[in-house]
């Protein structure tokens, strides 16, 4: 089962409040790459959230990227929240990203709590991994 795909007008699942065409869809869609690393983390989730693994897969350090994707299509995400970031801007070499998203499955509520880790090489972020917080409660 395929996720639904982001329309070019609706609004971004990244929660930016933006429309999807001119916050993570430009990204996604190839148009440019993310300037900072916020921007791809939240492109990231947005790629997620509409099933583009392909975007998944080609921003992802080499160093650390799976050889594919195994997306579970009974996980929907339902959103987004960054909590904070750490460097990551346009003009640095690495950052850090902490956020929380949230889905379901089956019904049952989901939180997935992670500080992402970045590195910028050749002018391009590039995800590289993540401390996972564990479940509470």
């Amino acid at each position: 089962m395929a996720k639904r795909r982001a329309t070019r007008t609706e609004e971004c699942p990244c929660g930016s409040g933006r429309g999807y065409a001119a916050c993570c869809g430009r990204f996604i869609d190839g148009a440019e790459s993310a300037p900072t690393a916020e921007a791809l983390m939240r492109s990231r989730y947005t790629a997620y959230a509409t099933g583009r693994s392909d975007y998944v897969l080609a921003t992802w350090h080499p160093s650390t990227r799976p050889t594919a994707l195994d997306p579970d299509p009974e996980l929907h995400w339902l959103g987004l929240r960054v909590v904070r970031t750490e460097a990551g801007g346009a003009a640095d070499a690495q950052g850090r990203v902490a956020f929380v998203a949230r889905a379901k499955r089956g019904g049952r509520a989901q939180r997935l709590e992670e500080l992402s880790r970045f590195l910028r090489e050749d002018g391009r972020w590039y995800y590289v991994d993540g401390e996972i917080a564990p479940p509470s409660g």
